[in-house]
Formats: structure tokens, C-alpha cells, sequence
């Protein structure tokens, strides 16, 4: 097969991975070497996806064939696809390759399970040292970890790559039982475990010796497919609270199922993927990460899915009204951050701002404030801008008007003469 259909075949077979960012690692220029990760900052603008985005990271599988057979996946072993793998050499021309054009500025790897994870682990590591040690190739590398391989494996990956990451995938142990049963929750969290620990201890080897080898300076992340089980999204936000306290995480990437294989334990063929509660799961992710809420307070019991016409942050607090409305000139820092329409960089623009003067709505806007929603929720030395009217009942109707982008009818066409024919 030539290089070029393999390419075709693994770059398609590895877009339903939405853990792909270069975020994270400065590693600026060595002497002797190749590309480095400062100029990701810029981007790479050669290169597009058909949906605008640039694209700066080759994001490809080594091999799309798969001793596992997991129902949701495209390239499971009873799907019946065309199937390609690279040889290390291959994989590590064609990087360098696309580099030397100046189409890429890094890669993204991952693979399906050839015969064992340890065997497929291999062959990823003997790539990306061609890449690293032959070809001197300095740029960034986001390399996907093999759930089962050894740990021997996955430390020598760790210091080749500059960001690990190792897919759950599924929310449950239900879910995986039913849908991938060849995988375990277990043999997912060991090798999580395993970066954790290698970050921390390459962490205080450079502490100490200037020279030490890095171990993944980027961190690790992991992926969540939404829709996919009928998980809610109070069990997929308190697992994702757990594992960026158990395992340091920097990102949890949630990708909203698109069905791509008919099967009765799956969603039929025709249903929709689940765009915007993906969206509200990355907006409380962001909560969680930023703004120092709890996935306990997000949800509940009683609530265990979020309502897709409102983000997160203004459900909270309409549950919450009677800690509202707070004065801008008086509230803290944390406090101004659970204000809907309030983000970390205007909250502390708000309290360097007021040390100067009295702050009124006008002044909310120029500091970052998104106005339309926290005027609902803020008072400007103990007012709320004039002419505005609401009520409990009415609120949640004029937030959910408030926001962006949400699907809705489609806007008529004014016309300026009257439709009914007339007689003459």
C-alpha cells in the first residue's frame, strides 16, 4: 500500500480523538536540533480543517487495526474497514516530512492495538526516537498511552513525548463491561497512575540536577465519549473532579458521540450528537477548574443533567438567588466569580479597578464583564442598572435569550410588500 493511502486511511480513523492540544510545554530551541514548542504560540497557518480550524499537530493512528472489539469504536475488529498500519520509519518520515514544509509543528499519536498493548507501545516508542534521536526533531508530540502495556513501556514513552494521555473513554464500569469488554477500569487508572507519579518525580530529579531527563513536561489528559451510555452528567462531572484530584490532570476532553456503527446497544444511526450538553460539560469543567466550584454543587440527585438552555454557572446561581445580587464595590474575589458573566480576568480587574473609584455598569463592560447576564445578579454602588425588570419566574426566560448561539427557529425574512395576490 502506498504511503499516501495509509495516511488517508489513519489521519480519518483518528478524528473522533478530541484530546489533541499543544498546550503546556515551553521547549524552546537546542542547539543541533529541529522545531521546538515556542512557536506554537503563533500557530501554524499554513493548513486548515474544513470547519476553519488551524492546523498545527499531524494527528494520525499507526495502525487503525485493532485486536479489540469495542461496539461504539469504527475500528473495531468486527467492523468490516480498510485497514493500514506504518512501519516506526514510515510514521517518523512522514513527521519530518510535513515539518521540513511547514505544514505541521507537531504530532499527535495514537493507535488501535496491534496483537498486544506492549507490542503496539513498541512500535510507537521506536518512532518517536527516529524522530527524537535520528532526526534531532525538537517539536512537540502528544503520544496516547496503550491501557495494559508494561510500565517500563510507558515511562520510556513519557520521555520521548511531551504530553501523555491515556483515554477512560466510557464513565462507568458498566458501560465498559458492556460495550468494551476487553478493557477494565483497572488496566485504564494503572498507567494514569504511572505519568502521575513519573511527572512528579521528574519534577524533583530537575529540581536537583539541571540535566535530568523530562518526563512528559505537559502533563497528561483523558477523553470522555458523551452519549454514548446513559451516564448523566452529574456522574461524568464527579469522575472528572476525581480524576484532576487523583491523577493531576491537565485536561479531560469530552467528545460527543457521533454514531458511526449501527448496534443495538448503541443510539441509532440517525441521532444527533450531543453538541451542546458536550458544550455544557466543557463550561463546568471550567467551574471546576477556575472558579473553585464542586461538582457537588453544580448537581444533584434531583438535577443530574444539566439544563442545555442555560451554562452551568447562571443554573447555579439561579438555584441560589438569595445570595444575589452583590454589590461590585464590596464582594471579594471569589465571591464575584460565581456572578454569571463574571470570568477570572474581569473579577480581578473589578477588585484593582474599585481601589480607584466608584465602578458603574459602564464601566463593567470595558473591564471584561459580559453585562447582559450579570446585571441580573450585580449592584453598582447598591443599584442595579435603571429599566431593568424580571422576576424569579421570568429570569431563567431572559438568560437563556442572553445566550449565544443556542439552536432555535430560524429567523423570517422581513418582506416589505404583502403576499395576497390582488384582484384587478
Amino acid at each position: 500500500m502506498e504511503l499516501l493511502d495509509k495516511l488517508a486511511i489513519l489521519s480519518d480513523a483518528a478524528k473522533y480523538d478530541a484530546a489533541c492540544t499543544s498546550s503546556g510545554v515551553r521547549r524552546g530551541f537546542r542547539p543541533g536540533m529541529i522545531g521546538n514548542t515556542t512557536s506554537s504560540i503563533a500557530g501554524c497557518c499554513h493548513s486548515f480543517s474544513a470547519d476553519g480550524r488551524c492546523i498545527t499537530l499531524l494527528k494520525v493512528l499507526l495502525s487503525n487495526a485493532c485486536v479489540y472489539d469495542c461496539k461504539y469504536c469504527v475500528n473495531r475488529r468486527s467492523n468490516d474497514t480498510r485497514r493500514a498500519a506504518f512501519t516506526p520509519r514510515e510514521l517518523a518520515e512522514l513527521t519530518i516530512g510535513f515539518y521540513r514544509r511547514n505544514y505541521i509543528e507537531g504530532l499527535f499519536l495514537s493507535s488501535g492495538v496491534l496483537r498486544s498493548p506492549d507490542y503496539t507501545m513498541e512500535l510507537m516508542i521506536r518512532a518517536l526516537r527516529i524522530l527524537r534521536e535520528e532526526y534531532r526533531f525538537n517539536g512537540y508530540i502528544h503520544a496516547k498511552a496503550i491501557p495494559g502495556a508494561a510500565p517500563e513501556l510507558v515511562r520510556q514513552l513519557g520521555l520521548l513525548a511531551d504530553r501523555l494521555s491515556v483515554n477512560i473513554e466510557l464513565p462507568s464500569q458498566q458501560g465498559l463491561q458492556t460495550l468494551a469488554p476487553d478493557k477494565s477500569r483497572e488496566a485504564i487508572l494503572r498507567p494514569m497512575g504511572l505519568i502521575r507519579d513519573g511527572t512528579a518525580q521528574s519534577k524533583a530529579e530537575l529540581a536537583k540536577y539541571r540535566h535530568a531527563p523530562v518526563f512528559a513536561p505537559a502533563g497528561q489528559s483523558t477523553q470522555l465519549i458523551v452519549g454514548t451510555t446513559d451516564d448523566s452528567d452529574r456522574h461524568i462531572l464527579h469522575l472528572t473532579e476525581s480524576l484532576y484530584r487523583k491523577f493531576r490532570l491537565k485536561r479531560v476532553f469530552y467528545s460527543a458521540y457521533v454514531p458511526v456503527v449501527e448496534n443495538s446497544l448503541l443510539p441509532s444511526l440517525d441521532t444527533k450528537p450531543p453538541l451542546l450538553r458536550e458544550h455544557r460539560l466543557y463550561q463546568a469543567d471550567w467551574l471546576l477548574r477556575f472558579y473553585g466550584f464542586q461538582a457537588s454543587e453544580l448537581l444533584d440527585e434531583s438535577h443530574p443533567d444539566f439544563d442545555t438552555r442555560l451554562d452551568p454557572k447562571c443554573s447555579w446561581a439561579l438555584a441560589h438567588l438569595e445570595q444575589f445580587p452583590v454589590e461590585v464595590m464590596r464582594a471579594d474575589l471569589e465571591t464575584l466569580l460565581r456572578v454569571p458573566g463574571v470570568g477570572p480576568v474581569s473579577a480581578r480587574r473589578i477588585v484593582s479597578a474599585r481601589r480607584c473609584g466608584t465602578l458603574r455598569f459602564e464601566d463593567l463592560k470595558k473591564l471584561g464583564v459580559v453585562v447582559k447576564r450579570a446585571q441580573y445578579f450585580l449592584t453598582c454602588g447598591g443599584r442595579m442598572p435603571e429599566g431593568l425588570r424580571f422576576s424569579p419566574a421570568t429570569l431563567p426566560q431572559q438568560l437563556a435569550l442572553a445566550e449565544p448561539g443556542l439552536p432555535g427557529e430560524q429567523p423570517e425574512q422581513l418582506s416589505l410588500f404583502d403576499q395576497t395576490r390582488v384582484a384587478v
